[in-house]
């Protein structure tokens, strides 16, 4: 069934509720399209009239809608009846309407076009003025990284050799058997915002879950808090200066050895970032975690299969032989 109108917008798009217009302009594009705004914009009226639209779609002599799911989609039926009403009210022919379609920036705009030149182009123009030219300091949230992938983040790593990267960070929970229990894409999110979560919505899926091992980036004392009144060990080593409490704490035998474990993740990171995460090929926020989500599954399925094959080598191993008389 075609969409009457995108339900997700695209780059550079602009909400239709959101057009401002001229209301003093005595042209009759600006009152029309106050009009069909209106209409958008209030949710009973919108719905009836989408409703609409989809009943006059034409059919072809099967009963089946004319643009099914292997031909080609055609025009949105909103676009059709904005161009349908514009074309009437201003007794427009074909030549005129493309041309207002394509220049009219108001129109565009209510058709549900890119405005790529007001939106990126001019942000991109007035932060190189201030930056370059007036010699001022671009404030971290209005920087951007990539206008075809607005998620995207400065991700200071801190390591030699690669300081940073651009991207996003994804938080994993790996159990003792090399399984991921559990990860998080941290969009606009640091390490020890998501630590206490992380936990919480693991043993939500494995109830079993009482100890935990934790980078000293997860480390702040509410976490340490929060976390060691659901868990019965916490390896959450401290950031900073030690008190005599903080190094006998982190010298624990038990501390220790959950800290040898903790070196497994890293496999796991490093095993998923060479199989498929080390860049991401499906386009939005909404495709980022749709990707990350099946390279963790992948990457437990894998898992799977080296387990299931260790352990028929050792019961063949374990069965003896039976030789011929």
């Amino acid at each position: 069934m075609r969409e009457v109108m995108k339900r997700q917008e695209s780059l550079g798009e602009f909400p239709i509720e959101a057009i401002v217009l001229d209301s003093k302009s005595r042209d009759d594009i600006p009152k029309l399209l106050v009009g069909l705004q209106h209409i958008y914009t209030h949710r009973e009226l919108r719905d009836e009239v989408f409703a609409i639209l989809q009943e006059v779609l034409p059919c072809r002599s099967d009963g089946k809608m004319a643009s099914g799911a292997l031909e080609r989609p055609g025009m949105e039926p909103w676009k059709i009846l904005v161009l349908g009403v514009v074309r009437l009210r201003l007794n427009a022919d074909y030549d005129r309407l493309p041309e207002l379609a394509n220049q009219h920036k108001t129109l565009r705009q209510m058709l549900g076009h890119a405005d790529w030149y007001r939106i990126h182009a001019e942000r991109q123009m007035d932060q190189i003025r201030h930056w370059v030219l007036a010699g001022e300091v671009i404030p971290h949230c209005e920087k951007v990284f990539s206008i075809f992938e607005p998620h995207t983040e400065w991700i200071s790593k801190g390591k030699a050799g690669v300081p940073v990267e651009l991207g996003l960070r994804v938080c994993l929970l790996e159990d003792q058997h090399g399984f991921v229990l559990h990860h998080q894409v941290m969009e606009k999110h640091t390490d020890d915002q998501v630590a206490v979560s992380m936990v919480e919505q693991s043993q939500a899926i494995c109830p079993s879950l009482r100890v935990v091992s934790f980078d000293k980036g997860f480390h702040s004392p509410p976490n340490r808090q929060r976390l060691e009144e659901q868990l019965d060990l916490v390896a959450l080593p401290k950031k900073g200066r030690h008190s005599a409490a903080d190094g006998a704490r982190e010298t624990a035998p038990e501390f220790v050895l959950a800290r040898h474990k903790h070196s497994a993740v890293e496999s796991a990171i490093n095993g998923l970032e060479h199989f498929g995460l080390d860049l991401c090929p499906d386009h939005g926020i909404v495709g980022f975690k749709r990707y990350v989500a099946l390279a963790v599954l992948a990457r437990n399925i894998h898992r799977l299969g080296v387990v299931v094959r260790e352990q028929a080598a050792r019961t063949k191993a374990r069965v003896p032989e039976t030789r011929a008389a």
